[in-house]
């Protein structure tokens, strides 16, 4: 019994350095992809080569143009399409 008891805690400790692992990369994978997601986005910037003030105007000119959500008839949901037939 003890036995049991000693393997299932063995793999307990395992599983949790595993999870400590993985935990560990996907913080290293979020930050990594939200520095070159910066980077990119820098990039495009510069290649406008808008200054700050330009850029915040044009974020604001589209997030006012930009629809929330699509039109029903927009709609590419397969799932949708086939209840209205």
């Amino acid at each position: 019994m003890a036995n049991k008891l000693d393997k299932i805690n063995s793999d307990l400790k395992k599983a949790r350095a595993k999870r400590d692992e993985w935990d560990t990369r996907v913080k290293e994978l979020e930050k990594k992809y939200k520095e070159t997601e910066n980077t990119l986005i820098h990039e495009m910037v510069h290649a406008a080569n808008l200054t700050p003030e330009q850029l915040a105007l044009l974020i604001q000119k589209a997030s006012v143009s930009v629809p929330e959500e699509l039109p029903n008839e927009y709609n590419t949901n397969e799932e949708d399409n086939l209840d209205e037939e």
